[in-house]
């Protein structure tokens, strides 16, 4: 089985890789009638001026907006540019074309989407916009709009994303390239409105934008004469961290929020808890934290990794390759003609039984030969293949709970790529609008270079002890802040990435955020914490897009924490432990315990799956009790077990001996998990 195995991989990575490297789209913004000659100035502001009514939303009372592409300056590159669709403070007719004046102090938000390769028009339909897009392709207004507080202007970025345009070579190469299109974006823009170059602005946005801005605000640092008044900026769900903090270390995390997701399985969690512990995600969080920066993980691969590389390099069409083997294994269990449902459900419990089977025969001390220290992954595989509501074929990476498979559709696409649409909003004719597409660094799909995008930047974690020392002479503050139902960018990442820098003179916080916050109904929403400039907040019940899951919770974050200064859960005096708004012992724990509802069905929400509570009390009872002592070896063997344990280079050798149970099988037919051979199936490889 092994060596068929490795045969068809090596199948696999020749078809994909005859695919060749495709050239990324050339894209130029339209000159629509009325453009002004010359360059940009307030001259543009009737232009770029948004008529109304929008075709097809006839009937919704909208505040002024204004949108368009701004180019970048990029020198060889005229055709790059940004699209922006900025949208007034409702009820403030006129803010955005007021004139320049050094005492105006409306604020202003620019919200940036991640990906990278998201469209800032994602966010305004169906998060934090004036207007969504549903299911059935119809709009409605949304009332927790963040323009109800401030003129706010959604941007696709970097360039070539969404709406903004570049031409086949003038894609970013780097981090830095981004941020210097986005400071002449920002001077252009403000030459066309004024007022923004000096009314306080507040730049927010969520997961990879953890990335594109710490590195817009370390370059607009360096401006001599900065284009913008940078008040605050706020970061959800971020990509701060290294690939390994950000999306393998929460794993335990993940499971102990939701251990519906291994279907409260003691041994399936003591397995990836000794996985976790071999990899050397187990570190030891204190406040403050002490023993300097942590060690630099690295991301042990296994055998499966050869193969994903591959295919994500090679087939740069595909959105997202894990997403496709989890379908492809759902319309194998579903359709296969020789397997009926019956049949299938009994051989899914036996295939359980021989996972459960074949890790417990494995030495302790051993890292999975297939998926290496890729634990996130096999967590996800675990629960496709084995847990039921996942078991049907999808896995919310964004909102746990949500076991929808296929997801319901909210779609903006029909309505931005429009011939009215696009000449309401000065849009582009040469591309059409997606919500995301794989994108291309250095204008090339290669994501052998840099992390698993393809971006060779060094993650932000690395320069935000300067950065931060920099904003705190500037009096600008920062807040990072996560869904608990978010396993993308699972909050205890960010919370790693924080106690492993140095901001106000100590590193990371001085004391655990455990200060309860609530919403406009006396509801408790979450968890805040503010220390020396540095604000975390955690959302109850909201998964990685926070304002599309928690509206309402989301306005009131916004104003009291990001526009406003609202003090609850500041460190008065870390020593005697006085913070305002008090702390609760239960919140802080590593995890904040994930509903007990998961919800089901196909393009809508079908079903419920509840947990019995002799389960969940079974539970609680083994996780106030388990010990890392009881799955890992001692710490003083400990460092030279984790850099002697490799990973085979062959399926052949990726058996690891059963011994220490009679009863195991050689793990070999089982280093592809079921889902890969789901795959293999439907592509008529295996039979």
């Amino acid at each position: 089985m092994a060596a068929m195995l490795a045969t068809v991989i090596l199948l696999l990575l020749v078809i994909l890789s005859a695919n060749g490297q495709l050239t990324p789209p050339n894209s130029f913004p339209h000159v629509w009638p009325g453009q002004p000659k010359g360059p940009l100035s307030v001259a543009w502001q009737q232009y770029y001026e948004v008529p109304y009514p929008l075709p097809n939303l006839t009937g919704l009372a909208l505040p002024r907006s204004f949108a368009g592409n701004i180019p970048v300056n990029r020198t060889g590159h005229p055709n790059d540019t940004l699209f922006f669709w900025g949208f007034e403070r409702q009820g403030a007719n006129g803010s955005l074309t007021a004139p320049a004046h050094a005492n105006n102090s409306q604020p202003w938000i620019i919200w940036l989407q991640g990906g990278p390769g998201s469209s800032g028009m994602l966010g305004l339909s169906t998060e934090n916009g004036p207007i969504h897009v549903l299911t059935n392709g119809s709009w409605v207004l949304n009332p927790y709009s963040w323009n109800t507080l401030a003129d706010t202007i959604w941007i696709d970025q970097p360039v070539g994303t969404g709406f903004s345009t570049s031409d086949s070579k003038g894609y970013i190469a780097d981090e830095d390239q981004m941020g210097e299109d986005f400071i002449a974006f920002l001077k252009n823009l403000v030459s066309v409105f004024p007022s923004l170059a000096t009314r306080p602005l507040y730049i927010t946005g969520e997961s990879y934008a953890g990335t594109y801005i710490p590195y817009i605000v370390k370059h607009l640092f360096a401006q001599s004469k900065p284009p913008v008044n940078l008040k605050k900026i706020a970061i959800g769900d971020g990509s701060l961290g290294s690939f390994a903090t950000i999306r393998h270390l929460p794993v335990l995390n993940i499971l102990e929020t939701y251990p519906a997701i291994i279907g409260y399985d003691q041994d399936v969690f003591n397995y990836f808890r000794e996985q976790h512990h071999l990899c050397g995600f187990d570190l030891n969080l204190t406040y403050p934290q002490t023993g300097g920066n942590f060690p630099t993980l690295n991301l042990t691969q296994g055998l499966r990794a050869q193969f994903l590389v591959a295919a994500e390099t090679s087939v740069a069409a595909v959105s997202s390759w894990r997403e496709a083997i989890a379908s492809a294994y759902s319309v194998c269990a579903g359709t296969k003609s020789a397997m009926k449902r019956a049949d299938y459900h009994e051989r899914r419990d036996l295939e359980r039984l021989q996972w459960k089977r074949d890790i417990s025969g494995r030495p302790n001390g051993t890292i999975d030969p297939w998926y290496g220290c890729d634990i996130f992954d096999e967590m996800r595989d675990y629960a496709v293949n084995f847990t039921f509501p996942w078991s049907n074929g999808g896995f919310d990476v964004y909102d746990v709970p949500d076991a929808t498979h296929p997801e319901p559709s909210m779609d903006a696409g029909p309505f931005l790529n429009s011939l009215d649409v696009r000449a309401a909003l000065h849009a582009p004719t040469s591309k059409n609008w997606s919500s995301s597409f794989n994108y291309p660094f250095g204008s090339v799909y290669n994501k052998s270079i840099g992390n698993e995008h393809g971006d060779p930047s060094v993650e932000p974690v690395a320069f935000l002890t300067p950065l931060f020392a920099n904003a705190s002479e500037r009096n600008i503050s920062f807040i990072f802040y996560s869904g608990n139902d978010d396993a993308q960018v699972q909050h205890r990442g960010t919370e790693v990435v924080i106690q492993n820098f140095t901001f106000g003179g100590v590193q990371g916080f001085s004391r655990k955020p455990a200060t309860p916050w609530f919403d406009d109904d006396g509801n408790a929403a979450g968890i805040v914490h503010q220390e020396r400039g540095l604000t975390y907040v955690l959302f109850t019940g909201a998964g990685h897009l926070v304002p599309q899951w928690k509206p309402a919770q989301a306005l009131v974050f916004l104003r009291e924490f990001v526009l406003g200064s609202n003090q609850n859960g500041t460190v008065v005096n870390s020593s005697t432990g006085e913070v305002v708004g008090g702390e609760n012992k239960t919140l802080a724990e590593d995890f904040m315990p994930g509903g007990n509802e998961i919800f089901y069905g196909s393009a809508k929400t079908e079903g419920t799956s509840t947990i019995p509570s002799a389960t969940i009390a079974a539970w609680e009872s083994f996780i106030a009790t388990a010990t890392l002592d009881a799955v890992t070896l001692s710490s003083a063997s400990m460092s030279s077990i984790v850099s002697n344990s490799t990973v085979p280079t062959s399926p052949s050798s990726a058996a690891p001996s059963s011994t220490g149970n009679p009863n195991s099988s050689a793990r070999s037919a089982m280093d592809v998990p079921i889902i890969f051979i789901a795959v293999l199936l439907g592509m008529g490889l295996l039979v």
